[in-house]
């Protein structure tokens, strides 16, 4: 596909930068990768490691990731590539702030992913501040949403991602796709300056979804991308339409985008979980 017919960007979700490679090759182009520690974790190197019973120092990981995003970055120069934090529900928001700046440090093109929680949000309107760009991750309702717009509001267009989870909300029974076409639509009474990031793709039918309704970035494993360019990359038509198999539409909130951003309760039960996962991942390569 000519990339000039795409209004979306496509990002590729991994910490492998043989599939970056793959999927250059197949897709024909690639906007940006997003990582994370889970993936980080499953690495083959990092895997290799574990496989033979040695883990890594925090700086030995810290350096292994470091090299893992400057090579993913060198293949997309002109592209981001997303690096995120070690957050766990007891890092503060200073904490992340500093891991943020060290890993900002690591390459020109980066966006550091920060959780959508309250220490994450607050670490994130300080890092705009700073001129650094910021990924919020880990996001399920439209309260954190609309807290990171306004958390962040004077970044410029691109400075900042949100990255609403779509396959962990379908895994609840909630449609996820319904989620980004609220936030979509949340959004447009806004600046721009914050661009939704679809993330946790599943499966083709929710990157045909997210191309139909329009989400500036979509973000997908290597499987995913792989199938869709396998059929040429097609855009959905006129006749298209989304099938969400039974899932439980989530409901729109016009919230006040313009609101202080702490005034927004920003607990989800999948914001923790999420974060208690990539901890244990990243633990895991520690040895903890």
């Amino acid at each position: 596909m000519p990339r000039k017919e795409l209004n979306t960007k496509i990002f590729i979700d991994g910490g492998d930068p043989d599939e970056t490679r793959a999927i250059i090759k197949s897709l024909g182009f690639l906007d940006g990768q997003t990582t994370n520690p889970s993936f980080v974790s499953k690495n083959p190197r990092a895997q290799e490691k574990m496989d033979r019973g040695e883990t890594f120092t925090e700086p030995e990981l810290l350096e292994f990731y470091k090299g893992i995003v400057q090579e993913i970055s060198s293949l997309i120069p002109d592209g981001s590539v997303s690096i995120e934090v070690y957050a766990d529900e007891n890092t503060t928001a200073e904490e992340m702030l500093e891991q943020g700046r060290t890993m900002n440090s690591w390459i020109p093109n980066a966006h550091i992913k920060l959780p959508s929680s309250k220490e994450g949000i607050r670490a994130a309107e300080q890092a705009v501040k700073e001129g650094m760009r910021v990924n919020m991750t880990l996001c399920f309702s439209l309260k954190q949403a609309a807290a990171v717009y306004s958390a962040t509001r004077g970044a410029k267009r691109g400075q900042v991602f949100i990255s609403p989870f779509v396959g962990r909300l379908d895994d609840r029974g909630e449609d996820g796709m319904s989620f980004i076409a609220n936030l979509l639509k949340l959004y447009k009474k806004g600046d721009g300056h914050v661009m939704v990031l679809t993330a946790s793709v599943r499966h083709d039918a929710h990157l045909m979804e997210a191309l139909h309704l329009g989400s500036d970035i979509i973000t997908a494993k290597l499987e995913t991308l792989d199938e869709w360019a396998k059929k040429g990359s097609p855009l959905p038509g006129e006749a298209y339409a989304y099938d969400p198999h039974g899932l439980k539409p989530l409901p729109y909130e016009d919230l006040d985008l313009e609101a202080d951003w702490t005034s927004f309760d920003l607990t989800h039960p999948l914001t923790t979980q999420g974060m208690e996962k990539f901890t244990k991942d990243w633990n895991k390569l520690l040895g903890k």
